[in-house]
């Protein structure tokens, strides 16, 4: 597997970029990730978002859908679509440190 450098931490992720220990996700981890797939800055929005699916992901062991975050973090489809363009629930959860959800292409 890869490793890539995030905020100075060596990390190891699978072929598309995913992080293959969730638990080495920090804030500061997201943040280059972000950048590295095109989204300069995290806002509020954002951190809603990654925030949900963390939590999410904890209680139902899998990280949620596109369709679950948006019926259930305060963020609708539209938005999800502008926040993380190129396929919202894949980079939302590349963001968030989660495997890439199920039904994701």
């Amino acid at each position: 597997m890869p490793v890539v450098d995030y905020a100075g931490q060596s990390i190891e992720v699978n072929e598309e970029g995913f992080l293959m220990d969730s638990s080495q996700w920090t804030p500061e981890v997201a943040e280059a990730i972000a950048k590295e797939i095109g989204i300069n800055e995290l806002t509020d929005q954002h951190w809603k978002v990654i925030t949900f699916c963390r939590e999410d992901a904890a209680k139902q062991g899998t990280p949620p859908g596109l369709r679950r975050i948006s019926k259930n973090s305060g963020v609708n489809m539209k938005d999800l679509y502008q926040l993380f363009p190129k396929g919202p629930g894949k980079l939302a959860a590349m963001v968030s440190g989660l495997p890439k959800p199920q039904g994701c292409i």
